[in-house]
């Protein structure tokens, strides 16, 4: 039977949502034009004001926010909140520029906990449940957004952080852990590390995974599950709107339930700002419209996705998002052609392989190259050079298949490349642009 943490909340009328999400707009549109000189100034060059947003359907009307503005505004101006209200920053890891630094009011955190609690109960998690975090803590959002959730389910609560591998599996087994939450790069890391102990799937005590903080494969769920023998949701989130929770998988595995009492999505067109209907895959963009320290109106996320309105068979009614596609600044323009590293990864675990590879993007001649590493198995692992060859060929027929371009795949031995205690570094692109 399906379970729910705030099951009025959760399964209510679209009527009801609507209700709620224009109110909340209306209110949060008031108090941003009120508190934040920014956000005002946006507003008045787009020619709106706060009498203007009325309902949900006065979205549009509003300016986008982008990184770029939470960098021009770090660190306080964007904050809708006296300092005195603020009880928590959290961060990005941000690899260009100022990172971006999140607030939180202690009603932010609250509700921030309450949707990560959701999460946790749609993975089946109850107070009779022991829940290890393995995300990273301290000014990451994935640590305390999670154990805060499982908090309020009543679960048992430990929180390893991430890294000491040694140490996860020691507390995994001795504490008899049913739930665990890490990215999945590190969930696959930790499966084939207890798969080389000999541990059987039978002899892992969890039973389900909340993963999440990076882009990951339907074709490496399933391999993630097959190793720890759990079931193995996904969860959405961004600092900048809370951390994780602003969208989790229920028990059908096929999407994730948006918060929407909480965010409003849109789907945009990148090119030209203009929304687009349900089931056109473009740019994810969020509204938050109940936080009070760290309000973001239209906040374009990058991340290139689809929406869907569907009846769900766990009786959820809140929209559902797609697993993201890849994002629009993280997308490899190689030769003209659009890769995302989730399509090379689809192709190597379909072939069998790990996820254990990197793609080298370079520019050699005013031509681009790109330049797969994939780890062999252990299974695998042969210093037969006809072997080698004759696989190395095989992926990249597959990838020339998928994406259309011409790859040199190298293939390395087991263990070779670095492994990731936190997101895993799958990109490494050389070229000047």
């Amino acid at each position: 039977m399906e379970r729910y943490f705030q099951p009025e909340i959760e399964t209510a009328s679209r009527e009801q949502i609507t209700a709620w999400q224009s109110e909340r707009l209306a209110k949060q549109v008031r108090h941003v034009w009120d508190n934040v000189p920014y956000y005002r100034k946006k507003m008045e060059e787009q020619g709106v004001t706060p009498d203007d947003i009325q309902s949900v359907d006065d979205l549009r009307k509003l300016p986008f926010v982008t990184k770029a503005d939470l960098r021009e505004a770090y660190p306080y101006g964007l904050v809708a909140e006296p300092l005195k209200n603020c009880v928590r920053i959290q961060s990005t890891s941000g690899t260009t520029g100022k990172r971006v630094v999140a607030f939180y009011t202690q009603h932010d955190i609250d509700l921030w906990e309450d949707c990560c609690a959701r999460a946790i109960t749609a993975a089946g998690g109850t107070d009779e449940d022991v829940c290890q975090v393995s995300y990273g803590y301290g000014l990451f959002t994935g640590g305390p957004g999670l154990n805060g959730g499982s908090h309020k389910v009543g679960c048992l609560t430990v929180p390893t952080s991430s890294g000491n591998t040694e140490r996860q599996i020691m507390f995994i087994r001795d504490l008899s852990a049913t739930i665990l939450c890490c990215t999945p790069s590190y969930a696959a890391y930790l499966g084939e590390t207890m798969k080389e102990m000999g541990l059987t799937p039978d002899e892992i005590p969890l039973k389900a995974g909340i993963f999440g903080a990076e882009a990951w494969s339907e074709e490496m769920r399933q391999d993630i599950q097959k190793t720890l023998g759990i079931k193995a949701y996904d969860i959405y989130g961004l600092t900048e709107l809370s951390g994780p929770g602003v969208a989790f998988e229920c028990s059908a595995q096929d999407g994730m339930h948006i918060n929407e009492d909480h965010f409003i999505a849109e789907i945009i067109d990148p090119e030209t700002g203009e929304v687009l209907p349900d089931g056109q895959q473009g740019e994810l963009v969020f509204t938050s419209i109940t936080k009070e320290a760290f309000p973001l109106l239209r906040y374009r996320t990058r991340d290139v996705c689809v929406l869907s309105h569907e009846k769900c068979s766990c009786g959820r009614t809140h929209v559902k998002m797609a697993k993201p596609r890849g994002r629009t600044d993280d997308m490899l323009i190689i030769r003209g052609v659009n890769v995302f590293p989730s399509q090379i990864e689809t192709v190597l675990l379909n072939l069998g392989y790990g996820a254990n590879y990197q793609i080298i993007v370079d520019r050699v001649n005013h031509t681009d190259t790109l330049d797969v590493q994939v780890e062999m198995t252990p299974e695998m692992f042969t210093d037969n050079m006809g072997e080698i060859a004759a696989r190395q060929k095989k992926i990249v027929e597959g990838l020339r298949s998928m994406l259309g371009l011409a790859a040199k795949v190298t293939l390395v031995a087991p263990k070779s490349i670095v492994r990731s205690e936190g997101k895993a570094v799958r990109v490494i692109d050389k070229r000047k642009i």
